[in-house]
């Protein structure tokens, strides 16, 4: 007997009762990113892989371990499954010189691909929503995507998200802090774990984001990145601060933030919750002004975020966030080859009308078929015989009441030509 196959692992179905509630979610970001000027873009899943090791890093966790990177069989191109979005976004909007003619605000939808250990709220093939400003220069801008994200946890109703923010300068401020960095953890050697002795070579800014608890100590006590800024820098956070704080947004400066990816300047940020264990970061972003010219576009400015779906979803979930499965507006019962016919037809015309109707298909007895309709929860069935196909009319059978707890009233048969009005005045009247 053959084995059953399954889903890869880390990489999940979203069942219907599960997708109903990621497509209600995706209606809420939709209109959300609409309300702030934002237009849709879609990008390759699969991507050339310099394009990942170039924008993120070639020393990255991502870069090194994490990527699902293989060689194109016909013609030897390395190719990657996109670990994250951004790159791909920049690289969309160099090739077809999306800025010639201003800035631009987009956003993106879609699963990423990392291999990681799957575990809640991180898996192998994640979905995340995207935002990118591209060409824009000044603090407002940072300080308005973290705005929007604010806006969107008060429109999902979503508590308990704090917010930590950070600079991260310019690259010869974070050269002077590495410089002092490698010093300091030079003169602790002997406490870095392998990961934090490797970056100490390739990137030591990245010790600083170490998960290891053991290290927790050793890099609270670490040269601080705020204290090698410049007037520059420092009034840039200072105008994102005030912004925030005109809006009376809570925030915390956590100068250990640093982010995963090197492309990174400037404004960085995080919202987190406590809810979801230790996967608590929803939705992370910054500036990253280098990056479209270090991907060969002319230099401009760029901000942007990424959310993560998966972990939004089971926080809204959580939160007590319900969707009920979709019930039609009417459920039609049959019998008989004529009625069969003649059911297809009432269907189809009741969609047109902008009806939501299910038929019933695969035989069955009249009460089966009842069954059926009353399971389907809709508060109408549609009953098609002999007599309704002779008459040219269908018997409307209510099995709900629609506007109070009074028992639904007796069925009644209704003429085709006016089923669409009879029905809608029953569903709609107060």
């Amino acid at each position: 007997m053959s084995q059953t196959l399954q889903a890869v692992r880390g990489m999940n179905d979203i069942l219907p009762e599960q997708a109903e509630l990621w497509e209600h979610f995706e209606e809420a970001i939709r209109d959300w990113l609409r309300s702030y000027g934002y237009r849709p873009i879609r990008m390759p899943v699969v991507e050339s892989t310099p394009l990942f090791s170039r924008a993120i890093g070639s020393v990255t966790d991502i870069v090194e371990k994490e990527m699902y990177s293989f060689e194109d069989s016909l013609n030897g191109e390395q190719l990657t499954l996109r670990p994250e979005g951004t790159a791909s976004c920049v690289r969309a909007a160099i090739q077809h010189n999306m800025l010639y003619d201003g800035p631009k605000r987009l956003w993106y939808m879609g699963p990423m691909f990392r291999h990681e250990r799957p575990q809640k709220g991180r898996y192998r093939q994640f979905h995340q929503v995207g935002v990118e400003a591209l060409g824009f220069c000044g603090p407002d801008i940072d300080a308005e995507q973290i705005a929007m994200c604010a806006r969107l946890w008060d429109d999902l109703g979503l508590t308990g998200l704090r917010l930590e923010i950070n600079s991260l300068g310019q690259p010869n401020e974070r050269a002077q802090h590495r410089t002092r960095l490698v010093s300091y953890f030079e003169e602790h050697r002997d406490q870095l774990d392998s990961d934090s002795l490797r970056r100490l070579v390739t990137n030591p800014l990245r010790i600083l984001d170490s998960k290891n608890p053991v290290m927790h100590a050793l890099v609270e006590a670490a040269p601080n990145l705020g204290d090698h800024l410049g007037d520059e820098s420092k009034r840039h956070f200072e105008s994102v601060q005030q912004t925030l704080r005109d809006l009376a947004i809570p925030y915390r400066i956590n100068p250990r933030l640093v982010r995963g990816l090197d492309y990174y300047n400037l404004t960085v940020f995080e919202w987190i919750t406590d809810d979801l264990g230790a996967q608590g970061t929803v939705c992370a972003g910054g500036r990253y002004d280098g990056l479209i010219q270090q991907l060969g576009g002319k230099p401009a400015p760029a901000c942007g975020f990424a959310m993560g779906m998966e972990r939004l979803i089971a926080l809204w979930s959580d939160q007590g966030n319900r969707i009920a499965s979709a019930a039609p507006d009417a459920y039609i019962v049959h019998q008989g080859q004529a009625a069969e016919r003649f059911a297809f037809q009432v269907a189809e015309r009741l969609r047109s009308s902008g009806f939501a109707v299910h038929m019933h298909v695969g035989g069955g007895s009249f009460k089966s078929q009842m069954r059926r309709a009353d399971a389907s929860m809709a508060p109408v069935a549609l009953i098609i015989g002999d007599d309704e196909v002779s008459a040219d009319q269908v018997a409307v059978k209510p099995l709900r009441a629609i506007a109070n707890g009074d028992a639904p009233p007796q069925q009644f048969q209704v003429a085709l030509p006016n089923l669409a009005d009879a029905l809608g005045d029953f569903l709609y009247s107060e």
